[in-house]
């Protein structure tokens, strides 16, 4: 058992399940939305990949930023953003956090540290650089954390952020959520690199490879980073293994995956961030039990049919603010 689980506390350990349930949930019901023809363009959703989010948030404090990418529902739910106000947005509803403008791709939440998340490929690591460049400058100890996935390392923005944030010691630290594509490619055909972390030594950083399905190990690697960012000595790349279970977005089967492992899928789902760490978590042979277990998904049930009827029951925004709340 690992060390580090072994010595965590009960209500730290339910957490981390509360919170990837709330994703599990939170993007299955998007996903219904998706199908009944209920919300407006695709979604990118975060199913399979739980436990990055989970681990990474945890490790940060409440004043900390966030950069999120296209799949940024997850990372959203992870830092206790509304579920009902997520949902409305994604819906292209008036009570959402963008007052429906936003959508799927384009959430906010200021009072969360969350950025926005952000429809280009790579382009929230230049705006979490940003954050962690003002926290060093006013001198306030917060930390900023980029989400992208695999592709977006290969971006020219992503070599640009890292070497800045190396030059300067920013407090930063890059999370690639390698899930193996980006959309249709597979990264291992496109790079010379089996670990994407390990590019972090031309820059004379840290570089960390962890398990993106477990979400303490992910906590644990994130932590060390957190801290040597909040201590002054720089970022750190986070490379977390993962797998999404559904294609690109939503609208995509996702078959390409199939190209060189017809049994790619079957054995990553195998591997399930949710459902392993619920079974770990009985395991454990202490004071957690199967009704702690229950009592977090009848508590998250009746969160996300609140906010199923919340989105849908807000009203769409009038036409005439279409050119409100714009600033570019």
């Amino acid at each position: 058992m690992n060390n580090v689980f072994a010595k965590t506390q009960k209500a730290r350990l339910l957490n981390f399940y509360r919170v990837m349930y709330r994703m599990r949930r939170f993007e299955e019901e998007v996903f219904e939305f998706y199908k009944k023809g209920m919300m407006p363009g695709l979604a990118h959703l975060y199913l399979g990949e739980e436990a990055i989010a989970a681990g990474v948030c945890a490790a940060l404090n409440e004043s900390d930023y966030i950069g999120s990418s296209h799949r940024g529902h997850g990372h959203l739910v992870a830092r206790g953003a509304r579920l009902d106000k997520m949902m409305a947005e994604i819906l292209g509803k008036k009570d959402g956090y963008c007052k429906g403008k936003g959508g799927s791709m384009h959430i906010m939440a200021m009072d969360k540290g969350i950025l926005g998340a952000n429809g280009i490929v790579g382009g929230e690591i230049p705006i979490a650089t940003g954050a962690a460049y003002a926290a060093k400058y006013r001198g306030t100890k917060q930390v900023a954390v980029s989400f992208f996935g695999d592709a977006a390392s290969n971006e020219g923005t992503f070599h640009e952020s890292v070497n800045m944030a190396a030059a300067w010691d920013l407090p930063v630290i890059y999370v690639i959520e390698n899930n193996l594509y980006g959309i249709s490619v597979d990264i291992r055909d496109v790079t010379n690199t089996e670990n994407l972390a390990d590019r972090a030594k031309a820059y004379g950083i840290p570089g960390v490879v962890v398990d993106g399905m477990d979400v303490i190990a992910v906590f644990e690697a994130s932590a060390k980073a957190v801290k040597r960012a909040r201590d002054g000595k720089g970022p750190t790349i986070i490379e977390c293994k993962s797998y999404r279970w559904q294609g690109h977005h939503v609208g995509d089967p996702g078959e390409y995956r199939s190209r060189k492992d017809k049994n790619e899928k079957a054995l990553w789902m195998e591997r399930c961030p949710v459902k392993n760490y619920r079974a770990r978590l009985l395991s454990r042979g202490d004071s957690i039990d199967e009704k702690d277990l229950l009592d977090i998904e009848a508590s998250v049930e009746e969160e996300i049919k609140d906010a199923v009827r919340f989105a849908s029951d807000s009203p769409y925004p009038d036409a005439s603010e279409a050119f409100e709340d714009l600033f570019a």
